[in-house]
């Protein structure tokens, strides 16, 4: 592959880590906004990111299939076409407002997003020299970390521009007004949804007219996701990677439910404090790739997660606006996790790279089965915060991975 076609590749995907950062980050706009609509609880709210995330469980293998099969482009477009399909369901599941409608129509966005990080991560950690791949899938996933600045923003202003009745009132209105009220919050979603779509379509227009180089391992169809399950840092980076994501989801999806409830700050102000986790992530993305060139990736995963651990342990023993500094300062100590735990978990791998990737991104499945656990550990105790213990388990387990990987994470860095 020449540099010139490796740059072009590269900047297409880092284009698509910001697509998908951002659907994924309007997830607690839409949260917040369909359990007031619908009036639900914690652990029923949890399903919009069990919708999401159980996607990665269904579609990581065949994903895999499409990208040892047909190569990296064709699984781009058709990972596009989805994303869009399930943005353009939006306007039926609005139009009849049914809830298991909207969870099906962000379970295809899901699909089409988890073909993408099939193809997208392992493909930035074989375009240039592998001895640098660790930063290269940083910065790239940097991107998803700008979208998570600029999501709740944007779902703020058009998706919660109204303070969001509570359960309570909701209860009080009469039949005819609870109908109404519901018919008009699932239509607020309609619009976003719609152009989102438009632009997800559009970008797939111009991959496939784009020439991609493509990269092939030799031996490549002789590897197997068994064969690929048996590297060490392949199986620990699932084990990490399902705890990892499900403490992600945790910690950002419900920001702007534990603002309220926790810290008592308005459904208004909360979505702003939203962005500025997105902000933080971001800012944590770029600070961590910059800091690898001198600290070997697993050290530094080890100490971020460690100290997750600790603020953690604040937003569920303080109490007030402490709380709520906690969950931000989290997200920038999360940042480095994801990419991190990918790239050590593909590095020096060779041809099994495909269905380890695939094997990897299917243990995002953590971000459908955790955030319930949290939310009917909340519901049980009454406290939100004691659900939060779930998420101290995540991080220790990721501390756990970077101890345990810090030899193959060290190689990779030392030609930074």
């Amino acid at each position: 592959m020449s540099k010139t076609n490796n740059t072009v590749a590269i900047i297409l995907i880092t284009s698509l880590f910001f697509f998908w950062g951002f659907i994924h980050n309007l997830d607690p706009i839409l949260i917040a906004h369909l359990r007031s609509a619908f009036s639900l609880n914690h652990l029923q709210a949890s399903l919009v990111d069990s919708a999401v995330f159980i996607a990665y469980l269904v579609m990581g293998i065949p994903a895999g299939i499409i990208m040892k099969k047909y190569g990296y482009k064709v699984g781009i477009l058709i990972g596009l076409l989805l994303f869009a399909i399930g943005c353009f369901l939006f306007v039926p599941a609005a139009n009849t407002m049914s809830y298991m409608f909207f969870l099906s129509a962000l379970f295809i966005v899901a699909c089409g997003i988890t073909i993408l990080e099939t193809a997208a991560n392992p493909y930035m950690t074989v375009l240039g020299d592998p001895n640098t791949a660790t930063q290269r899938l940083n910065f790239a996933q940097s991107f998803n970390g700008l979208a998570a600045f600029v999501a709740p923003i944007v779902g703020g202003q058009f998706i919660l521009a109204e303070d969001p009745l509570s359960a309570e009132q909701v209860a009080a209105l009469s039949d005819a007004e609870r109908l109404s009220y519901i018919q008009a919050e699932t239509a607020v979603v309609k619009g976003p949804y719609v152009i989102l779509g438009c632009i997800i379509l559009a970008a797939a227009i111009i991959f496939m007219l784009i020439k991609l180089p493509e990269a092939k391992e030799a031996d490549e169809e002789k590897s197997s996701f068994v064969k690929a399950f048996r590297h060490k840092n392949v199986s620990w980076a699932v084990l990490a990677q399902f705890f990892y994501v499900g403490a992600q989801v945790c910690i950002l999806s419900f920001l702007i439910v534990f603002a309220v409830e926790v810290s008592g700050i308005s459904a208004q102000d909360a979505k702003y404090y939203a962005g500025v986790a997105g902000l933080v992530f971001m800012l944590g993305r770029f600070i961590g790739t910059f800091l690898m060139r001198s600290i070997a990736p697993s050290k530094l995963l080890f100490i971020y997660a460690i100290i997750a651990t600790l603020l953690t342990c604040v937003a569920i023993f303080a109490s007030g606006v402490l709380t709520l500094y906690a969950m931000i300062a989290i997200a920038f100590f999360m940042s480095i996790m994801f990419p991190t735990i990918f790239a050590i978990g593909v590095t020096g791998i060779g041809s099994d790279t495909k269905s380890a990737s695939s094997l990897i991104i299917m243990s995002i499945v953590g971000g459908a089965l955790l955030p319930p656990v949290l939310g009917y550990v909340s519901d049980a105790t009454g406290n939100m915060q004691y659900g939060y213990f779930v998420v101290v388990i995540c991080f220790l387990v990721v501390a756990l991975f970077a101890y345990k990987n810090k030899s193959a994470a060290v190689s990779t860095a030392a030609a930074h």
